[in-house]
Formats: C-alpha cells, structure tokens, sequence
C-alpha cells in the first residue's frame, strides 16, 4: 500500500474561509490517500501588532478569537493531536454552518458534541496553554510569512521539505472532480520555484453548505 500523503493543516476556527478550505481538503481525502494533520493558528496573536490601527469593531472581533483556539489548544494537550480535527469540524459546524457565531455556548456545545469534557471551556478565559498556543501559530506562519492569514497548509516537496501556502480561499468549498482539479493545480502552482501570489477580488462572501 502507497504510504498517505502528509498534509499540516493551520486553521483559526474563528475563520469562515479556512472552514470552507477545510472542508475542500476533506472533499480531497476522500478520494485521495491524505493524512491530514491539524494544527491551530491565531488570528488574535497575527493580529496583535496591529491593534492599534484597527477599527473598534475589529478589535472587539480579535478579543473573541482568544476562547476557541484555547480551548482547542487545551483539548489537544490534554487528550493528544487526533481530537484536534474531531473538535475543529463540531467549532466549525457550530459557528459557521449553523450561524452560532464564537460564543461561549456554541463552544460547550462543540466540546459536547466531540465527546470532550465540558470543563475544557473554563480554559477560554485561560492562559495556561498560550505559549504552545505561539508556538504552533509560529510554526505555521514562519512558513508562510507575517503577511498572510488562516489557513496555512504545507505538503512534502520534492527535495524533502515542505511547499507550504496560505488559502486557497474559495466559496462554497469544491466537491468532486472541481475539489481534485484545484487540488492537483494548487500543488502544481505552489512547487513552481519563484512563485508567490495569484489572487482576484472575491465578489461573494461565505457559502456553507
């Protein structure tokens, strides 16, 4: 049997558009030998430099991010990495398919729903697990760059690194033969030495389905 292809998956479950690129990279397993291994991010630890520069609005959204990274975080160093992706799909689900949105209660419902304990929630509002919280962000970003946002997904390269790349950023995530298409040709794309960017201006917000 051909060994599964590694693919490190950073998300901030705060994100609309890394919840539907995660739903395109599970569409993409599927049918495709994948051994997806997630891994949080922080959009309120990317963000904190430029705070002061951000709308009030902003700046309040920032303050919300911290609870569910935390409580991920805390599930992930207390029950081990395979119910990180079980408790992102529940967050995920919960916020952004069911419109709950990061509150407190859609938070308990996810640890719920996953079969996790639902003391895991009173770390929301705790530091504890905050410097392996950086480091995972880190580990992501430095691949990537400070410019970016969530998500951050790395694959083998060639010469026995990874090719890592933020997005795609798509709306409503690809199904089927449109899902492998732009996998093959993300992949493609992103192994070109040289290559940085491609974008176009997005004319459509968030579809789940």
């Amino acid at each position: 049997m051909p060994e599964k292809t590694p693919v490190d998956f950073w998300f901030d479950p705060l994100c609309p558009w890394a919840w539907m690129t995660s739903r395109w990279v599970l569409e993409v397993q599927s049918a495709r030998d994948l051994d997806i291994r997630w891994h949080v991010m922080s959009l309120a630890v990317l963000n904190e430099p430029r705070l002061d520069d951000m709308s009030e609005s902003y700046r309040e959204t920032m303050g919300k991010a911290w609870a569910p990274v935390r409580v991920v975080i805390a599930a992930q160093q207390q029950f081990g990495d395979e119910v990180v992706g079980r408790l992102y799909t529940a967050l995920g689900t919960r916020f952004h398919n069911k419109g709950e949105g990061p509150t407190r209660e859609a938070i308990a419902g996810a640890l719920a729903d996953t079969g996790l304990p639902a003391e895991l929630i009173e770390y929301a509002d705790k530091d504890t697990y905050d410097t392996q919280l950086r480091a995972s962000h880190k580990e992501g970003i430095d691949k990537v760059g400070q410019e970016v946002g969530t998500p951050v997904i790395a694959v083998p390269g060639e010469d026995g690194g990874q090719i890592a790349f933020f997005g795609p950023v798509v709306t409503p995530a690809p199904k089927g033969e449109e899902a492998l298409k732009l996998w093959d040709g993300t992949l493609m794309v992103a192994s070109v030495k040289g290559f940085y960017e491609i974008k176009r201006t997005r004319t459509q917000g968030p579809i789940f389905d």
